[in-house]
């Protein structure tokens, strides 16, 4: 595995420019059996980075309908997702080396054939990896919600990412995100309803009830055990 997350940038000058990016690149340290499964695993279901579309029905060898996973943390949720529907394909992208360990881990002892996994920033892989159009789903599950408002303009979920999203789902596809944080949930929906292209599929024109697509994580038990809500968000693009 390249462990390059962070590609540079440059002007037209060559200097290098500062970009804000939604996610701080905390390593931490890799256990054996994560060190294990990236040194043996990675060749079977990780994808390097490249500058340039890829093919997605060569990438997994066959065509189905496509899901990308955006941040999958520790990758428990990723896999059974993979594992309950061998009919899709997943691709996952988390930029922590611990957990994309974890997820290569899991998925072989699952012996899972339906997932791939990357180790980069999510926005370049959208904007030069994923053709226009190739993705039936988007998933972002409880994203950084970067608390502080000084720091609101590190969530991901910006008009910009929005529209690049629109672009790579099929007509039809769905975005679907998820968040423990209320002000967030709020953010996201005033960010969603002003993207046009996306239709909200809430009834009431908000949020969603928990999709069975959406295994509960252990951190989100935790979080219901004290009291914590969950708002699910999910937009169809219809155009």
């Amino acid at each position: 595995m390249i462990n390059d997350v962070i590609s540079p940038e440059f002007d037209e000058n060559g200097r290098a420019m500062r970009r804000i990016r939604s996610f701080v690149r905390r390593q931490g340290r890799l256990t054996k059996g994560q060190q294990y499964a990236l040194d043996h695993y990675w060749q079977q279901m990780g994808v390097e980075y490249q500058a340039e579309p890829v093919d997605i029905s060569t990438l997994f060898g066959r065509e189905a309908p496509t899901v990308l996973e955006i941040g999958f943390g520790m990758g428990a949720s990723l896999v059974t997702m993979a594992g309950n529907n061998p009919q899709q394909n997943f691709l996952g992208i988390e930029v922590h080396s611990p957990g994309v360990g974890a997820c290569l881990a899991d998925a072989h002892e699952a012996e899972l054939t339906n997932l791939r996994i990357m180790c980069h920033d999510a926005v370049e892989v959208l904007q030069n990896m994923i053709p226009n159009g190739s993705l039936d789903m988007v998933q972002l599950f409880f994203p950084d919600p970067w608390h502080k408002a000084r720091h609101n303009k590190r969530r991901i979920v910006q008009t910009p990412f929005v529209e690049l999203v629109l672009s790579k789902l099929k007509v039809g596809g769905v975005f679907h995100m998820a968040t423990d944080w209320q002000p967030y949930a709020e953010h996201m929906l005033e960010v969603m309803n002003g993207s046009a292209g996306y239709r909200n599929l809430s009834e009431s024109n908000d949020y969603v009830p928990r999709p069975d697509s959406r295994p509960v994580t252990k951190f989100e038990l935790r979080g219901q055990r004290l009291g914590h809500g969950v708002w699910d968000l999910m937009f169809e693009r219809v155009e």
